[in-house]
């Protein structure tokens, strides 16, 4: 059995190693998502900015100011702020994972944690294009401005998404429930 324990099965190395991976894939996007948000404002044209707020093309009239670019860039990173603690979180989930750490309460935590932070994330993102719409536009002429509202399939599937996660952190955490208490059986 001791040399069980010292080789764990295949499956197990690779859980352990693809934990690895995802982990560092998070880390990298909590430090690359903000870089680009910080670049797309300084560095997109109006039509890509118009896009993100869910406006056409044309829409924007004129150059942005640079105060809209900073408070756009601001805005934008409140979702993305969110989302990267949500990033975070499954980071130390992975981090757990791979140390064979997978049927925790921490691992249930954290993974109710990660879906909240998404939902949360996709909900800001949602009250995001209101607000860039009207920004983006505020300097057309009067009857050219805009105000955008946005639900779309991305978001649909995103909090989807979520509440799977969070439905898998419940089922661990019942699991983990129902092996304590047949442990206290033995």
């Amino acid at each position: 059995m001791h040399h069980a324990a010292a080789n764990p099965p295949a499956d197990v190395l690779a859980l352990r190693r693809t934990s690895h991976i995802l982990a560092a894939a998070c880390g990298l996007l909590v430090w690359a998502l903000p870089l680009a948000v910080l670049a797309c404002w300084a560095l997109a044209d109006v039509s890509t900015l118009a896009s993100q707020a869910h406006l056409a093309p044309g829409a924007i009239q004129g150059a942005l100011t640079p105060l809209q670019r900073v408070a756009g860039a601001l805005l934008t990173c409140v979702p993305v702020g969110l989302l990267l603690r949500g990033l975070w979180t499954a980071r130390q989930c992975f981090q757990g994972f791979a140390r064979g750490h997978v049927f925790t309460p921490q691992a249930v935590q954290g993974l109710r944690h990660f879906a909240a932070w998404v939902m949360a994330s996709v909900v800001a993102g949602m009250l995001l294009v209101p607000a860039l719409s009207v920004l983006l536009t505020l300097n057309n002429p009067p009857g050219m401005r805009h105000l955008a509202i946005a639900l779309g399939s991305d978001h649909i599937f995103t909090l989807l998404f979520a509440g799977v996660v969070w439905l898998m952190a419940a089922i661990i955490g019942q699991g983990q429930a129902l092996a304590e208490e047949n442990a206290a059986f033995v």
